[in-house]
């Protein structure tokens, strides 16, 4: 069954548009990925089903690949391992299977670390109004789905509700400082080359991620959700054409049923958000599904 709120025995530290963050210990954290899924800024009432253990299980491959590289906030994403590590939660095992991970408690900077490989979303808005990025100029040249080469860092502050903001580095060091600002760019570039290179190798372009970093004992590692479909842009790479917007490997079809409900009047924008139709729902599920099994070259195995 799809998962929208959890209710387990761990006290609950905070609940996302998707997480439910509880504390499992002094240094621990338990992170349960939900099947809620938001548009907008709204989160709707319905759920997907299979879409929280993919983020989770698609973050914890990407993890063990890039552990060696990148220190990171994993101890374990197998529901065996975290409940024997919390048995309060044997109880709750079919539920959290899957969507759960147990992660070391980091002190979370407060910025977003994003990195685009081309132009697209918020930042070709900003660029078609007036040609920069955060009030940075940009070349002059460009047009919808350019490449950018280098890709560029672009970090932005965080919004729990409502939408992030972009920002230069410059605002971003004054907020973290110089030093781990560089630390933190040097990371982002290093993930996104990685993905990249793979997800290419599955006929999958990465236009953007975002990531988000914290610290432990004075060293930055890499928390949240890694290149996942919520985090990131992936367009098939077959489908790409400079000067227009190429379909998203993601939860589109949910943002063109709202569009659609948007234009004929039937929903303002604003929560409550309209009934999702069956299709839709199953639209984005296997969206999902399919993301995992294509970079990951396996079916998702609890979907299995």
């Amino acid at each position: 069954m799809p998962l929208h709120k959890s209710d387990l025995p761990l006290p609950l530290i905070r609940q996302g548009k998707v997480r439910d963050v509880y504390e499992a210990g002094p240094d621990q954290l338990l992170l349960v990925a939900t099947d809620r899924v938001s548009a907008f800024d709204v989160i709707m009432r319905e759920a997907v089903p299979h879409k929280g253990a993919v983020l989770t299980q698609l973050t914890a491959w990407w993890l063990r690949r890039l552990g060696g590289e990148v220190p990171h906030h994993m101890l374990s994403a197998d529901i065996g391992e975290i409940c024997e590590a919390i048995p309060a939660l044997a109880p709750h095992r079919a539920e959290l299977a899957g969507r759960a991970m147990l992660s070391r408690r980091a002190e979370v900077f407060p910025i977003e670390c994003v990195i685009r490989g081309y132009l697209a979303g918020s930042a070709w808005k900003e660029y078609r109004k007036s040609g920069t990025l955060a009030g940075e100029p940009l070349p002059g040249s460009l047009r919808e789905s350019s490449r950018l080469s280098p890709p560029l860092f672009s970090p932005a502050t965080k919004a729990e509700t409502g939408h992030d903001e972009n920002i230069t580095r410059r605002q971003a060091a004054a907020i973290v400082g110089a030093e781990r600002i560089a630390e933190l760019e040097r990371l982002t570039r290093l993930v996104y080359e990685r993905g990249s290179e793979h997800a290419a190798s599955r006929g999958i372009i990465v236009a953007d991620t975002k990531l988000e970093f914290g610290e432990v004992d004075g060293r930055v590692i890499l928390v949240d959700e890694v290149l996942t479909p919520d985090s990131s842009r992936f367009w098939p790479a077959d489908r790409y054409e400079e000067g227009a917007a190429p379909p998203s490997l993601d939860k589109q079809p949910l943002r063109d049923h709202l569009e659609r409900e948007k234009n004929a009047g039937r929903w303002n924008g604003d929560a409550p958000p309209p009934p999702l139709p069956p299709d839709v729902i199953d639209s984005m599920s296997r969206r999902y599904l399919e993301i995992y099994q294509r970079l990951t070259g396996a079916p998702l195995p609890v979907a299995a």
